[in-house]
């Protein structure tokens, strides 16, 4: 198994109140990927984070093999939702693959 842990800065221009849409749009885009990749088991988006946090969105996913990974990567649904949903409201993206 490998979890494949993504954090986001969401980018500066936005309102508060424009950040909690992006970040529901985030959480719904992404979380509905569920059940449509081949080879990922779980996958959870976390919006609400403490003031002390300095990101907005935190995916956990989890996939099957390194080989469903790099597949999900590629995917047209998750393309989709990163070209739509994540990449044109984020600044920073970190990530972090492991196995588990």
């Amino acid at each position: 198994m490998v979890k494949h842990i993504i954090l986001w800065k969401l980018k500066e221009e936005y309102s508060e109140e424009k950040k909690q849409q992006i970040k529901a749009k985030i959480k719904e885009g992404l979380e509905g990927l569920a059940g449509q990749i081949p080879g990922l088991t779980d996958i959870k988006v976390r919006i609400d984070c403490l003031s002390s946090s300095n990101v907005d969105v935190m995916l956990d996913s989890t996939f099957v093999d390194e080989e469903a990974l790099h597949n999900y990567s590629t995917n047209p649904q998750h393309v989709a939702v990163a070209d739509t949903k994540v990449r044109p409201y984020t600044a920073i993206r970190s990530c972090m693959d492991f196995e588990i």
